[in-house]
C-alpha cells in the first residue's frame, strides 16, 4: 500500500515543505530510503524499526521503498523519524490515510519509540500555517515553541505510541495553548538593570544616545573600568521588544537549537559577546549546510566583541555588510542562505597595551 505524508525540513532558518512516501509491497524483507538522504536520515532506518518492534507494531515484512520528496533537497536532520514511521503504519495498514488527511509530524524517535526534541519547530509550524496544514504533531519539548503560530492546533508527544493514539482517536487529547499571556507577562523582564549602575556618567550618557539612535559604540578604558557591566546592560535599556520582533528571532535561536527546553518565544533581547578566537564562520554563519552565526544570533539585540584589538582582522572584516544592510547572504555551490544580522554593535578596549593610560 502507498502512503503520502506531510512534513518539514529545516534549510537555514526557514521550513520547506516534504513529502513522505512509503510503499510497501510483497517481496524479499528489506527497506530502501531515498530521496538524498543525508547519514542522520539513513540511520534513521534502524532506529525506526526497532522503535516499531519495541512498542509492539507490526513491521513490513517486505519490500519497502520510502521517498523523501523532493528529491533534490538534501535531508540532514533526523526529525524525519516520527513521519517515516507513521507513513511505514498506514503502508502495512496499522493507520489509514484518511486519518493523517490533516496531520503534519516532525519528531526523532529513540529505540524505544521515544520522541526526542528536534530543531526549528518554530519555523516549522509558520511553514505548516503558510501551506494551509490544520494539526501538526512535533515532540512535547518543543510544543509550547510551535504553538505560538496560533493558527495551527499543535500536539505535543512524548511516543510514537501517543502521535498514533492522537491520530486515530484513541486518545483524547486537547492542543497545546498558545503562550500568549505568558510571553506578555515575561516580555522585556531583564535579570540586570542599567539603573543599578553608580558613576560614569560620561559613558551611561553614550550608551542612553546609542540606544536611542540605534548607533553603534566603542567604549576605551583600563581594566576594571566596567565596560563589560555597561554593555550588558545595553539591551535593556533598548526599545521595548515587540512580539514580532521576540517571533523572528525566536526562529533564529530555534534553528541552531540555542532555545532552551520548555521555552515558547524569546523575551528579551539577545547579548551575544564571542571570545576573540571565533572563526570567520562562527561570527557570519557557514557550514556546507549554511547556519546563523553570533551576528545573527544578535539579532534586534548587542553583538559585544569585548577587547577589540585582539580579533581576528577577517573576522572584523566580515561585519562590514551585516552593518550597513541589516543581513547576512551565505553562498554555496547548491545554496545561498540570507540570514537577518539587524543588531547594535558594542566593542571595548584597553586605552593601551598595558591598560593603564590615562586620557587627559
Amino acid at each position: 500500500m502507498l502512503a503520502k505524508l506531510r512534513t518539514f525540513a529545516l534549510l537555514g532558518i526557514d521550513a520547506v515543505p516534504v513529502e513522505v512516501e512509503v510503499d510497501a509491497n510483497p517481496g524479499t524483507a528489506k527497506i530502501i530510503l531515498v530521496g538524498l538522504p543525508e547519514l542522520a536520515v539513513r540511520e534513521s532506518v534502524h532506529r525506526i524499526e526497532r522503535a516499531l518492534a519495541n512498542l509492539g507494531y507490526a513491521r513490513p515484512t517486505g519490500r519497502t521503498i520510502i521517498n523523501l520528496a523532493p528529491a533534490d533537497l538534501k535531508k540532514d536532520a533526523g526529525a524525519f523519524d516520527l513521519p517515516i514511521a507513521l507513513g511505514i503504519l498506514v503502508a502495512t495498514r496499522q493507520l489509514t490515510l484518511e486519518q493523517l488527511r490533516d496531520f503534519a509530524s516532525i519528531g526523532e524517535l529513540s529505540l524505544d519509540g521515544q520522541v526526542r526534541p528536534v530543531k526549528g519547530a518554530l519555523s516549522t509550524a509558520m511553514a505548516a500555517r503558510d501551506c494551509g496544514v490544520k494539526k501538526l504533531i512535533v515532540p512535547m519539548t518543543n510544543a509550547r515553541e510551535a504553538a505560538a503560530v496560533a493558527e495551527v492546533e499543535v500536539y505535543g508527544v512524548t511516543s510514537l505510541s501517543e502521535a498514533v493514539g492522537i491520530i486515530s482517536g484513541a486518545m483524547e487529547v486537547e492542543p497545546v495553548s498558545p503562550p500568549l499571556d505568558d510571553i506578555a507577562t515575561r516580555l522585556n523582564r531583564y535579570d540586570v538593570d542599567f539603573a543599578d549602575v553608580r558613576g560614569q556618567e560620561f559613558a551611561k550618557r553614550a550608551l542612553v544616545v546609542a540606544a536611542a539612535g540605534g548607533h553603534n559604540v566603542l567604549m576605551l578604558g583600563s581594566p576594571g573600568s566596567g565596560k563589560t557591566m555597561l554593555a550588558r546592560r545595553l539591551p535593556t535599556i533598548l526599545p521595548p521588544l515587540s512580539q514580532n520582533e521576540s517571533l523572528e528571532t525566536t526562529r533564529i535561536y530555534s534553528a541552531v537549537g540555542r532555545l532552551g527546553a520548555g521555552d515558547s518565544l524569546m523575551t528579551t533581547r539577545p547579548f551575544r559577546s564571542p571570545h576573540h578566537t571565533i572563526s570567520d564562520a562562527g561570527m557570519v554563519g557557514g557550514g556546507s549546510t549554511p547556519t546563523p552565526g553570533e551576528i545573527s544570533l544578535a539579532h534586534f539585540g548587542v553583538l559585544f566583541l569585548d577587547e577589540l584589538p585582539e580579533f581576528n582582522r577577517r573576522s572584523l572584516e566580515c561585519l562590514r555588510q551585516p552593518l550597513e544592510e541589516g543581513r547576512v547572504t551565505i553562498s554555496r555551490a547548491t545554496h545561498q542562505a540570507t540570514f537577518p544580522a539587524d543588531f547594535v554593535l558594542c566593542a571595548s578596549m584597553n586605552p593601551c597595551p598595558c591598560g593603564q593610560r590615562i586620557f587627559p
